[in-house]
């Protein structure tokens, strides 16, 4: 759930599509749980250890299954067969053991999102020329600015430089003025 709370703290007007398998399996579970209901989670959970060693279909059997048991009318039980009719379709595309064996990265919808939001939507633009340290710091402070994290990380620069630039010189120039200190005292300079 925290994901789902971190998504909607990105978008809360869903401007942005929220496509992955999670996502579906969290829609059908609301069709046979209260919303809320603790069980929910532990379906899901379980639903989605089916997936990741490559059984979306026998996933989507079984949901489509308990919407029949349980009787639920074509409303209620939509967001079930729109699960299932998923994992069908995109089987091929959720081969996790293949990607997990080879140490390929698997990604949610909200990561990949974050991917394009922080990423590509700044640095895949037409005539743009970066260079690894000017790309790394715009990506930082993008970061920084989409987690709320600014005004914090700001205020510590702020005082991070100050220390860096005048209390340095200011410990040099009394540490050389000390009497009994093996360096001669050198003029205080700005540097």
């Amino acid at each position: 759930m925290a994901l789902f709370d971190e998504a909607e703290h990105r978008d809360p007007a869903h401007a942005r599509p929220w496509v992955h398998v999670m996502e579906y399996l969290w829609k059908a579970a609301w069709c046979f749980y209260r919303e809320g209901d603790t069980t929910a989670e532990t379906w899901v959970a379980g639903h989605a250890l089916r997936i990741l060693p490559g059984h979306p279909a026998t996933v989507a059997a079984a949901i489509r299954r308990k919407a029949t048991t349980l009787g639920l009318d074509p409303t209620r039980r939509k967001n079930a067969d729109t699960t299932a009719t998923y994992l069908i379709d995109k089987k091929p595309y959720l081969d996790y053991p293949t990607a997990l064996a080879a140490g390929w990265p698997i990604a949610t919808g909200i990561i990949e999102g974050a991917c394009r939001h922080l990423v590509k939507d700044r640095m895949d633009i037409t005539g743009a020329c970066w260079g690894l340290d000017g790309a790394e710091a715009v990506l930082r402070l993008r970061a920084l600015t989409s987690n709320g994290d600014f005004d914090t990380y700001w205020t510590w620069h702020l005082t991070r430089e100050h220390h860096r630039t005048h209390l340095t010189h200011y410990q040099d120039h009394t540490l050389a003025a000390c009497p009994g200190h093996s360096r001669r005292a050198a003029p205080f300079r700005f540097r």
